[in-house]
């Protein structure tokens, strides 16, 4: 690891003034995938600025049909909620699935997502749930969010302060995880909302993406057997020694499926 400046912010402001003031910084939330990249020399930043325990980054609340969600927020306490599991139980579900203990334990909501590695399960539920990133400068939908693998239209300077998501009718999580990391080698949240059914998959792509054939499809005939003839195409999806690009679609499609009737059962 190379060597690094610590600092601990005190707030929002002035995490970002520090941002603004040394373009080389980065910031610290959770650590669980910033701190292994450096010690992998695969990154070298000049600071890390801590925002790990700033009370503005925290809680979960209720906002009418939006359920909203501190960036700060660890991944055992977004299962944990009761909150949660009230209002959109497929959150809590996922949250639960995320690596190990000590992972949902450190890594946070704004972490994951301001990463966006492309197995990482939160991506999933911010586009199926139509979420609004909300960051120290504006919001953004999911949608706009994710551009590309490990790459977010976050600014330089900009922080994820919350994330609020639509409360579905119905929603499910389902992954086939790698044994060894527990990484969603394909991971599917399907979410049915009055204004029509969202599907996000990850783990199979090199970026988290809607499956648009099976949202069109599940809106007419919510069932598993609709999208069983639908085939996935996989030219974007990721090839390596765990799968290839062929097996991740189909895998895709099965989580997919998988996802449907656990919203129907």
């Amino acid at each position: 690891m190379y060597p690094f400046d610590y600092r601990r912010a005190t707030t929002v402001a002035e995490a970002v003034s520090q941002l603004r003031a040394d373009d080389s910084a980065k910031l610290l939330a959770g650590g669980q995938s910033l701190l292994a990249a450096m010690k992998q020399r695969l990154a070298m930043h000049s600071a890390l600025i801590d925002i790990g325990r700033l009370p503005e980054l925290k809680g979960i609340r209720r906002e009418g049909d939006r359920l909203v969600v501190g960036a700060g927020e660890k991944h055992a306490d977004v299962a944990a909620s009761a909150l949660v599991a009230e209002t959109i139980p497929a959150l809590a579900t996922l949250a639960g699935l995320i690596g190990d203990p000590l992972v949902r334990h450190m890594g946070s909501l704004g972490g994951a997502l301001a990463n966006n590695d492309p197995s990482a399960d939160y991506p999933s539920a911010t586009l199926a749930l139509d979420a609004q990133i909300i960051t120290s400068e504006r919001s953004i939908t999911a949608d706009d969010f994710f551009r590309g693998m490990f790459e977010t239209a976050l600014g330089a300077s900009e922080i994820i302060t919350a994330v609020s998501f639509a409360i579905p009718q119905r929603a499910a999580y389902i992954k086939f995880p790698n044994p060894a990391s527990r990484y969603a080698m394909a991971g599917a949240f399907v979410a049915r909302h009055a204004t029509g059914v969202r599907v996000a998959i990850t783990g199979a792509g090199s970026c988290v993406f809607r499956a648009r054939d099976f949202e069109a499809a599940l809106a007419r005939d919510f069932r598993p057997e609709a999208i069983a003839g639908i085939a996935l195409d996989d030219s974007h999806m990721i090839a390596d020694m765990h799968g290839s690009a062929a097996y991740r679609a189909h895998l895709a499609g099965v989580v997919a499926r998988r996802a449907v009737a656990a919203c129907m059962g």
